[in-house]
C-alpha cells in the first residue's frame, strides 16, 4: 500500500531530515524514501486540502487516471470549480496529470502533525 504523508514542518525540520538521510546514505545504510508533502502552517495545509479538494483526492484514490469531467461528476460539482481545485492540487504536488487524465498515485493519505495550544498573551 502506498501512502502520501502530509506534514507540518519548519525549514529546520526538513533540513534535519535531509541531513539524517544523507548521513545514512554516506554510511552505506539504505535510505527509505517516503513520499511526502510538507506545509509550513496548518492554515496552508487547510487552504490546499480544504474539504472540497480532499473530496477530489478521495474520488481519485485507487481509480487510476480520470478526466476532470468524470471527477466533477463523482463529487457532484461544477466542472470549472473542480478544474480550479485540481490545478491547486497539482501545483501542491498532491495529485499528478498524465496523458490519460489526473491521478492520485497513492492508496491513502497519512496526516502527521501535532496541534498545540496558542501561547498565552
Amino acid at each position: 500500500m502506498t501512502v502520501l504523508t502530509v506534514r507540518l514542518s519548519t525549514l529546520k525540520d526538513i533540513k534535519n531530515r535531509f541531513i539524517a538521510a544523507g548521513s545514512l546514505a554516506m554510511s552505506g545504510k539504505p535510505v527509505e524514501a517516503k513520499p511526502s508533502v510538507e506545509f509550513s502552517s496548518y492554515e496552508d495545509l487547510h487552504r490546499i486540502l480544504a474539504p472540497l479538494r480532499l473530496a477530489i483526492v478521495k474520488a481519485l484514490a485507487g481509480q487510476g487516471p480520470l478526466s476532470i469531467r468524470e471527477v466533477a461528476r463523482r463529487v457532484g460539482r461544477d466542472v470549472q470549480a473542480v478544474h480550479r481545485d485540481v490545478t491547486t492540487l497539482l501545483h501542491a504536488g498532491i495529485i499528478d496529470r498524465n496523458e490519460d487524465g489526473i491521478v492520485f498515485s497513492y492508496d491513502r493519505i497519512h496526516f502527521e502533525f501535532d496541534v498545540t495550544a496558542a501561547d498565552a498573551a
